[in-house]
Protein backbone atom coordinates (compact mmCIF):
# COMPACT_ATOMS: atom_id res chain seq x y z
CA UNK A 1 0.00 0.00 0.00
CA UNK A 2 0.98 3.72 -0.08
CA UNK A 3 -0.18 7.26 0.36
CA UNK A 4 -1.82 7.26 -2.80
CA UNK A 5 -4.46 4.62 -1.75
CA UNK A 6 -6.50 7.29 -0.11
CA UNK A 7 -6.73 5.11 3.20
CA UNK A 8 -9.24 6.44 5.65
CA UNK A 9 -8.32 4.26 8.97
CA UNK A 10 -4.63 3.05 10.29
CA UNK A 11 -4.95 0.71 13.10
CA UNK A 12 -1.28 1.23 14.62
CA UNK A 13 -0.37 -1.71 17.40
CA UNK A 14 3.31 -0.93 19.23
CA UNK A 15 4.80 -4.34 20.98
CA UNK A 16 7.60 -5.01 22.84
CA UNK A 17 7.77 -8.38 24.20
CA UNK A 18 3.98 -9.29 24.01
CA UNK A 19 4.47 -12.50 21.66
CA UNK A 20 1.84 -14.42 23.86
CA UNK A 21 -0.70 -11.58 23.82
CA UNK A 22 -0.31 -10.50 20.29
CA UNK A 23 -1.97 -12.65 18.38
CA UNK A 24 -5.45 -11.77 20.19
CA UNK A 25 -4.97 -8.37 19.19
CA UNK A 26 -3.33 -9.25 15.13
CA UNK A 27 -6.49 -11.28 14.85
CA UNK A 28 -8.99 -8.73 16.62
CA UNK A 29 -8.14 -6.36 13.93
CA UNK A 30 -7.46 -8.42 10.82
CA UNK A 31 -11.03 -10.34 10.77
CA UNK A 32 -12.58 -6.51 10.01
CA UNK A 33 -9.93 -4.56 7.76
CA UNK A 34 -11.31 -3.30 4.51
CA UNK A 35 -10.26 -1.63 1.26
CA UNK A 36 -10.01 1.81 3.07
CA UNK A 37 -7.87 0.30 6.00
CA UNK A 38 -4.87 -0.89 7.51
CA UNK A 39 -2.42 -3.01 10.18
CA UNK A 40 0.71 -1.53 10.72
CA UNK A 41 2.68 -3.18 13.68
CA UNK A 42 6.04 -1.84 15.33
CA UNK A 43 7.76 -3.91 16.44
CA UNK A 44 9.81 -2.14 18.94
CA UNK A 45 12.87 -4.05 19.91
CA UNK A 46 10.87 -7.22 21.37
CA UNK A 47 13.90 -9.84 22.39
CA UNK A 48 10.68 -12.30 22.96
CA UNK A 49 9.01 -14.44 19.93
CA UNK A 50 7.37 -11.92 18.85
CA UNK A 51 9.02 -11.14 15.35
CA UNK A 52 8.27 -15.07 14.94
CA UNK A 53 4.92 -14.36 15.90
CA UNK A 54 4.91 -11.61 13.22
CA UNK A 55 6.58 -13.46 10.42
CA UNK A 56 3.93 -16.29 10.26
CA UNK A 57 1.07 -13.78 10.68
CA UNK A 58 2.69 -11.89 7.79
CA UNK A 59 2.64 -15.32 5.71
CA UNK A 60 -0.97 -15.34 6.29
CA UNK A 61 -2.23 -11.69 5.39
CA UNK A 62 0.45 -10.27 3.05
CA UNK A 63 -0.88 -6.66 3.66
CA UNK A 64 0.05 -6.69 7.06
CA UNK A 65 2.80 -4.04 7.30
CA UNK A 66 5.50 -4.44 10.27
CA UNK A 67 8.09 -2.16 11.42
CA UNK A 68 11.28 -3.28 13.55
CA UNK A 69 13.17 -0.44 15.17
CA UNK A 70 15.56 -0.63 18.18
CA UNK A 71 13.85 -0.61 21.70
CA UNK A 72 12.72 3.31 21.98
CA UNK A 73 9.77 3.02 24.30
CA UNK A 74 5.90 3.61 23.55
CA UNK A 75 6.22 6.96 22.92
CA UNK A 76 8.66 6.48 19.95
CA UNK A 77 7.26 3.20 18.66
CA UNK A 78 3.48 5.41 18.39
CA UNK A 79 5.25 7.94 16.82
CA UNK A 80 7.26 5.94 14.11
CA UNK A 81 4.05 4.24 13.29
CA UNK A 82 1.88 7.24 12.80
CA UNK A 83 4.17 8.65 10.77
CA UNK A 84 4.34 5.85 8.48
CA UNK A 85 0.29 5.45 8.37
CA UNK A 86 -1.38 5.84 5.56
CA UNK A 87 -4.73 6.93 6.90
CA UNK A 88 -6.58 10.06 7.62
CA UNK A 89 -7.20 8.90 11.00
CA UNK A 90 -5.03 6.40 12.96
CA UNK A 91 -6.24 4.13 15.33
CA UNK A 92 -3.66 3.22 18.45
CA UNK A 93 -4.10 -0.13 19.76
CA UNK A 94 -1.81 -1.67 22.65
CA UNK A 95 -0.66 -4.96 21.86
CA UNK A 96 -2.56 -6.84 25.30
CA UNK A 97 -5.87 -5.43 24.29
CA UNK A 98 -8.15 -5.99 21.46
CA UNK A 99 -10.95 -4.25 19.15
CA UNK A 100 -14.63 -5.33 19.40
CA UNK A 101 -15.89 -6.63 16.41
CA UNK A 102 -17.39 -3.74 14.19
CA UNK A 103 -15.09 -1.40 15.77
CA UNK A 104 -13.81 -0.23 12.40
CA UNK A 105 -17.21 -0.08 11.01
CA UNK A 106 -18.39 2.20 13.23
CA UNK A 107 -15.65 4.01 13.18
CA UNK A 108 -16.04 4.53 9.61
CA UNK A 109 -19.84 5.53 9.37
CA UNK A 110 -18.81 8.56 12.23
CA UNK A 111 -15.91 9.89 10.25
CA UNK A 112 -17.32 10.26 6.88
CA UNK A 113 -20.61 11.73 7.79
CA UNK A 114 -18.63 14.33 10.01
CA UNK A 115 -15.32 14.50 8.11
CA UNK A 116 -13.86 17.02 10.12
CA UNK A 117 -13.77 15.39 13.15
CA UNK A 118 -10.02 15.63 15.35
CA UNK A 119 -11.22 12.66 18.04
CA UNK A 120 -13.71 10.02 18.64
CA UNK A 121 -14.25 8.84 21.98
CA UNK A 122 -15.91 5.24 22.00
CA UNK A 123 -16.75 3.11 25.08
CA UNK A 124 -14.71 0.48 26.47
CA UNK A 125 -14.52 -2.89 28.26
CA UNK A 126 -12.54 -2.82 31.12
CA UNK A 127 -11.53 -6.51 32.14
CA UNK A 128 -9.68 -6.97 35.33
CA UNK A 129 -6.83 -9.36 36.25
CA UNK A 130 -9.27 -11.64 37.69
CA UNK A 131 -11.78 -11.69 34.38
CA UNK A 132 -14.37 -9.13 35.99
CA UNK A 133 -15.73 -6.63 33.27
CA UNK A 134 -17.26 -3.51 33.33
CA UNK A 135 -18.63 -1.40 30.83
CA UNK A 136 -17.11 2.30 30.57
CA UNK A 137 -18.57 5.11 28.68
CA UNK A 138 -17.37 8.39 27.44
CA UNK A 139 -18.57 11.48 29.17
CA UNK A 140 -19.81 13.75 26.94
CA UNK A 141 -17.17 16.88 25.64
CA UNK A 142 -18.97 19.86 25.47
CA UNK A 143 -18.64 22.86 22.99
CA UNK A 144 -16.51 25.52 25.01
CA UNK A 145 -13.68 27.26 24.57
CA UNK A 146 -10.15 25.51 24.76
CA UNK A 147 -9.28 26.82 28.77
CA UNK A 148 -12.77 24.87 29.40
CA UNK A 149 -12.37 21.77 27.75
CA UNK A 150 -8.66 21.65 29.16
CA UNK A 151 -10.05 22.49 33.11
CA UNK A 152 -12.87 19.85 32.47
CA UNK A 153 -10.01 17.19 31.03
CA UNK A 154 -7.02 18.36 33.02
CA UNK A 155 -8.58 19.22 36.91
CA UNK A 156 -11.97 17.88 36.89
CA UNK A 157 -11.00 14.20 35.30
CA UNK A 158 -14.67 14.70 33.31
CA UNK A 159 -13.16 14.08 29.89
CA UNK A 160 -11.86 10.07 29.35
CA UNK A 161 -9.14 9.71 25.98
CA UNK A 162 -7.76 6.26 26.33
CA UNK A 163 -5.87 4.20 23.65
CA UNK A 164 -8.01 1.22 22.04
CA UNK A 165 -10.96 3.15 21.86
CA UNK A 166 -10.34 6.34 20.44
CA UNK A 167 -9.73 7.79 16.94
CA UNK A 168 -7.35 10.09 16.11
CA UNK A 169 -6.57 12.39 12.92
CA UNK A 170 -3.42 11.39 11.75
CA UNK A 171 -2.26 15.19 10.15
CA UNK A 172 -3.13 16.25 14.29
CA UNK A 173 -0.78 13.50 15.98
CA UNK A 174 1.87 14.75 13.54
CA UNK A 175 1.48 18.33 14.87
CA UNK A 176 2.29 16.81 18.02
CA UNK A 177 4.31 13.69 18.36
CA UNK A 178 4.02 11.81 21.88
CA UNK A 179 6.95 13.16 24.04
CA UNK A 180 9.62 10.39 23.75
CA UNK A 181 11.87 11.48 26.71
CA UNK A 182 9.01 10.53 29.02
CA UNK A 183 8.33 6.88 30.69
CA UNK A 184 4.96 7.37 31.28
CA UNK A 185 1.82 10.08 31.11
CA UNK A 186 3.03 11.43 27.69
CA UNK A 187 -0.16 10.77 26.06
CA UNK A 188 -1.66 13.31 28.01
CA UNK A 189 -0.07 16.52 26.13
CA UNK A 190 -1.05 14.66 23.44
CA UNK A 191 -4.78 14.24 24.34
CA UNK A 192 -4.75 17.69 25.48
CA UNK A 193 -3.19 19.36 22.04
CA UNK A 194 -6.08 17.34 20.25
CA UNK A 195 -9.04 17.91 22.31
CA UNK A 196 -8.20 21.47 21.44
CA UNK A 197 -7.28 21.39 17.90
CA UNK A 198 -10.92 19.98 16.31
CA UNK A 199 -14.00 19.10 17.29
CA UNK A 200 -14.73 15.73 18.99
CA UNK A 201 -17.21 13.10 18.41
CA UNK A 202 -18.61 11.07 21.54
CA UNK A 203 -19.95 7.33 21.19
CA UNK A 204 -21.65 4.98 23.25
CA UNK A 205 -20.36 2.12 21.10
CA UNK A 206 -17.68 -0.40 22.97
CA UNK A 207 -14.99 -0.20 20.43
CA UNK A 208 -12.23 -2.06 22.36
CA UNK A 209 -11.85 -4.60 25.26
CA UNK A 210 -9.02 -3.04 27.65
CA UNK A 211 -6.79 -5.47 29.78
CA UNK A 212 -5.69 -4.49 33.00
CA UNK A 213 -3.13 -7.12 34.54
CA UNK A 214 -0.66 -6.54 36.94
CA UNK A 215 2.42 -5.63 34.97
CA UNK A 216 0.84 -2.85 33.16
CA UNK A 217 -0.18 -1.04 36.62
CA UNK A 218 3.34 -1.29 38.33
CA UNK A 219 4.93 1.86 38.07
CA UNK A 220 8.65 2.68 39.69
CA UNK A 221 8.63 6.04 41.57
CA UNK A 222 11.98 6.46 40.63
CA UNK A 223 12.91 10.02 39.82
CA UNK A 224 8.82 10.58 40.39
CA UNK A 225 9.02 14.26 40.57
CA UNK A 226 11.54 14.75 37.18
CA UNK A 227 8.34 12.81 34.85
CA UNK A 228 5.58 14.62 37.11
CA UNK A 229 7.10 17.98 36.24
CA UNK A 230 8.19 16.70 32.34
CA UNK A 231 4.46 16.37 32.08
CA UNK A 232 3.33 19.49 33.08
CA UNK A 233 5.86 20.77 30.88
CA UNK A 234 4.98 18.67 27.59
CA UNK A 235 1.34 19.85 28.68
CA UNK A 236 1.16 23.45 28.28
CA UNK A 237 4.19 23.69 25.52
CA UNK A 238 1.74 23.22 23.15
CA UNK A 239 -1.25 24.59 24.42
CA UNK A 240 -2.39 28.30 23.55
CA UNK A 241 -1.87 31.42 26.06
CA UNK A 242 -5.63 31.24 27.34
CA UNK A 243 -4.53 27.64 28.93
CA UNK A 244 -1.38 29.04 30.64
CA UNK A 245 -3.55 30.19 33.68
CA UNK A 246 -4.29 26.70 34.90
CA UNK A 247 -0.98 25.59 34.72
CA UNK A 248 0.13 26.19 38.07
CA UNK A 249 -3.04 24.67 39.43
CA UNK A 250 -2.09 21.60 37.31
CA UNK A 251 1.11 21.59 38.46
CA UNK A 252 -0.35 20.88 42.21
CA UNK A 253 -2.66 18.31 41.28
CA UNK A 254 0.55 16.28 39.63
CA UNK A 255 2.16 16.92 43.31
CA UNK A 256 -1.02 15.56 44.89
CA UNK A 257 -0.67 12.47 42.79
CA UNK A 258 2.86 12.03 44.00
CA UNK A 259 1.44 12.57 47.49
CA UNK A 260 -1.09 9.90 47.86
CA UNK A 261 1.61 7.40 45.83
CA UNK A 262 4.09 7.85 48.20
CA UNK A 263 1.36 7.63 51.26
CA UNK A 264 0.32 4.65 49.92
CA UNK A 265 4.11 3.12 49.76
CA UNK A 266 4.58 4.29 53.28
CA UNK A 267 6.85 6.78 52.13
CA UNK A 268 5.63 9.37 55.26
CA UNK A 269 8.81 12.55 54.43
CA UNK A 270 8.36 11.73 50.73
CA UNK A 271 4.55 11.99 51.07
CA UNK A 272 4.80 15.31 53.21
CA UNK A 273 7.20 17.00 50.55
CA UNK A 274 5.43 16.59 48.11
CA UNK A 275 2.14 17.74 50.00
CA UNK A 276 3.89 20.83 51.21
CA UNK A 277 4.71 21.81 47.43
CA UNK A 278 1.27 20.95 46.28
CA UNK A 279 0.17 23.46 48.81
CA UNK A 280 2.07 26.53 48.43
CA UNK A 281 1.04 26.05 44.51
CA UNK A 282 -2.17 26.47 45.81
CA UNK A 283 -4.54 26.04 48.93
CA UNK A 284 -7.37 24.36 47.04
Amino acid sequence: MTRSDGLLISVVIPTYNYADMLPRALNSVLEQLSDDSELIVVDDGSTDSTPVVLADYQSRHPTLRVISQVNAGAAAARNRGVDEAAGRYVLLLDADDELMPEALETLRRRVLAQPMLGMVLGAQISVRANGRERLRTPPAVPAVDSRALIFRYLLQKRISISHGCSLFRRDLLLQRPYPTHLRSGEDIAVFAYLLISAPVAVISTPLARIYKHAGSLRHSRDKAEEYALGIVEEVFASLPVDCQSLRQRYTAQRYLSLFRASQSAGESGQARHYYVLALRLGKR
